[in-house]
This record gives C-alpha cells, structure tokens and sequence, in this order.
C-alpha cells in the first residue's frame, strides 16, 4: 500500500544526496597570485618498469612529478582508452595557477583534448599559456587513486607522482605520453601512471 510518509522521506534523501554531489563538484576559488610556483620534474629512465593490465602493456618512460591546479576535469567510460584512463585532468602551474590569468580564459575539456579561449587579447603570450598547462591522461594505479582522482575538483591544488608512460596492445595499438611541456594538438598530452596523489 503507498505510504505518503516513505514518499516524503524518499524525497528528502534523494534531495539531500543531489545536494551533496553538487557541492562535491563545485569548482574551488582563489584570489589572485601564483599557487604553484615549480614547473613539473621528470627524469628519464633508460629501463623503465613494464606492468600488465588486461591485454595492455604499459611501459614507463620517465619518472614525473607534478604540483598543479585543476583547470578542469573530464570522466571517461568507454572507448579503449577508458579501459586504462577514466580520468583526464587539465592542469596549469606557474601562471596559469593564478586566478587573475584564468578569469579571462574559458577552459574545456572533450574528446580527450583541452581547450582554451579568449577575448581580445590573452592575458600572457599564447606560448607561456601553452607551456604552462596541459591536459594529462591519468591511468589509476589502484582502486583507492581512482577514487581519489574521479573526486577531485576544479580549482583544488594537487600533486601527482608516478610515470609518463607508453601502453601497447598486441593489435597493434599505442597510445604514449608527451615528454615534454612545450608541444601542443594531438599527442601533446600526458599519460601518467599515477602512483600518488596529494589534495590540497
């Protein structure tokens, strides 16, 4: 028999669970100023480690650490990337830390791409824009930094130690991290096996 009283009770939770996702989500502010002075720092490997996961190898090119703002977050659930990678994270350091520079750039994330924009003029050249922010490709190296990484939000400081990686499958498929901070367009981005994250 229908209760009004579990109706209204229904009601209430699925109310106050909207409401706690909407904040979970909200993007984190900043007055203006720098938050992340040191540019990323990656050392090469001559022999890097090689893990399984599924039909994918993943082979580590460099070690990487990074202390960043998060410019923006994108979740991913299907494609082959996914598999590997169901978090992208645009993250800008130095400049495109400081929130004076951010208010006048309209940031987005979509088909595995970062993309910015603005009106007139940039608020720094165009080439400090692109040095100092990327979108990173960012593979979990368990379960607990998944959930870490899918909970991060815009605005939040976070610093991200693991591998810029390259991962193959044996159909012939790649797909390799950018191991540099100056290239732009296709295959510019980061894919970071991460094997710490730190919130800020």
């Amino acid at each position: 028999m229908f209760s009004w009283r579990w109706f209204f009770v229904a009601v209430i939770l699925i109310g106050g669970w909207y409401q706690y996702q909407q904040r979970a989500q909200k993007p984190i502010y900043h007055s203006n100023g720098v938050l992340v002075q040191r540019d990323p720092v990656q050392h090469m490997l001559d022999r890097g480690e090689i893990w399984q996961k599924d039909n994918y190898t993943i082979k580590a090119l460099a070690d990487f650490d990074i202390e960043a703002r998060v410019l923006s977050k994108e979740l991913y659930s299907s494609g082959r990337e996914a598999d590997l990678s169901p978090v992208d994270l645009a993250l800008g350091w130095g400049s495109m830390s400081d929130s004076e520079v951010l208010s006048s750039l309209s940031i987005s994330q979509r088909n595995r791409f970062y993309f910015y924009r603005w009106e007139n003029q940039p608020p720094r050249p165009p080439s400090e824009i692109a040095s100092h922010s990327a979108n990173m490709h960012m593979i979990p190296a368990n379960a607990q930094i998944e959930k870490t990484l899918k909970e991060v939000r815009s605005g939040q400081v976070i610093r991200l130690r693991g591998k810029l990686v390259a991962v193959s499958a044996p159909d012939g498929w790649r797909w390799q991290s950018s191991l540099t901070r100056e290239d732009t367009g296709a295959g510019a981005c980061e894919l970071i096996r991460v094997e710490s994250v730190e919130v800020r």
